[in-house]
């Protein structure tokens, strides 16, 4: 009797969105990582500066400036490379919802590093000038146990005050993104707490809104043109909708997008479940968000590649 092989799990790789990280629960990842440090010789060649001094005496500009940005992008890279050496990871297809596109952009084969590095640090100085000088009060919020019912009241009421607002991020069933004014965030807050939500972080600068397409231009004409989109090795899942882009064209409109649509990461899911048939994900970088949500968990089977996972001894293994 012939007995059949067990096909083996499709996997995809994730990059995470950026959130905001603690320079030291990063640096000695940073400084130890063999992955780590070679990127960042790139890295610092690349900007002209060190970064890890840089991000090291940047406490006072922010969660998202342009170092932490950097250093963000950096640390998933190297931690790709990581799960790859000590995984075997092999990704069937790429994914890398909000900051984490510019990840997936190197990992698939349509940026290179070099390029990925210095696009990621004038995107930040475009983000940090443009916010400057428009929708200077903006923020987006998190919150979480809101189903959409309740959210579309809570936006009605938005709506009839008279209030900017626009959905910025889907991130599960109950667990949304806002942008809207920093005046009415109070508001809002007390609004979802009436009805059970659970109102999470305060994002500054605000990100995926449909009224930054000013930003969208200036970083199009500014940051990208120039740069080389290569068609990727692998497919990548475009975080907005969960469209399967195959061409540098197509990744290049991804990250465009990424300032004027809203993340859609359910969408992300059923591709990579329906189209694919992923059975692990990988999800390389740090995260508190995407591969912790239910819509991740209950589908996949994750292996976490963060900085505190990387630094774990590893057990040696002894000839007998």
């Amino acid at each position: 009797m012939t007995t059949q092989s067990k096909p083996e799990t499709r996997s995809a790789l994730v990059f995470p969105g950026m959130a905001p990280i603690r320079f030291a629960d990063v640096a000695k990842f940073m400084l130890i990582n063999s992955h780590a440090r070679r990127l960042l010789r790139i890295a610092d060649e690349a900007l002209g500066y060190s970064l890890f001094d840089r991000y090291r005496d940047a406490d006072a500009d922010g969660d998202y400036s342009e170092y932490a940005q950097v250093a963000f992008f950096v640390n998933c890279v190297a931690l790709g490379h990581w799960a790859e050496e000590v995984h075997g990871m092999s990704p069937d297809v790429i994914a890398g919802p909000s900051f984490g596109s510019k990840s997936a952009a190197v990992f698939s084969g349509v940026l290179s590093f070099t390029d990925a590095v210095r696009m990621t640090a004038s995107m930040a100085r475009v983000e940090n000038d443009y916010f400057a000088r428009e929708y200077r009060d903006a923020v987006t919020l998190s919150f979480t146990r809101t189903p959409r019912e309740q959210l579309d009241e809570v936006l009605a009421e938005l709506n009839d005050r008279g209030e900017w607002y626009d959905l910025s991020c889907h991130i599960d069933d109950d667990f949304y993104m806002v942008s809207l004014d920093g005046g009415s965030v109070e508001w809002m807050e007390k609004q979802l707490r009436s009805l059970g939500g659970m109102p999470l972080y305060t994002m500054r600068p605000p990100m995926h809104c449909s009224a930054f397409g000013a930003l969208r231009d200036r970083i199009d004409e500014e940051v990208l043109a120039g740069l080389r989109f290569a068609d990727p090795a692998l497919p990548v899942v475009a975080d907005q909708d969960g469209a399967v882009l195959t061409t540098g064209e197509q990744v290049r409109q991804m990250l465009l997008d990424g300032y004027v649509l809203p993340v859609r990461w359910p969408a992300v899911v059923d591709t990579l479940k329906e189209r694919f048939d992923v059975g692990r994900m990988y999800v390389c970088g740090p995260d508190s968000l995407f591969g912790r949500v239910g819509v991740t968990t209950r589908n996949f089977e994750l292996v976490q590649a963060n900085p505190r996972t990387a630094m774990r001894p590893r057990r040696a293994v002894v000839a007998v």
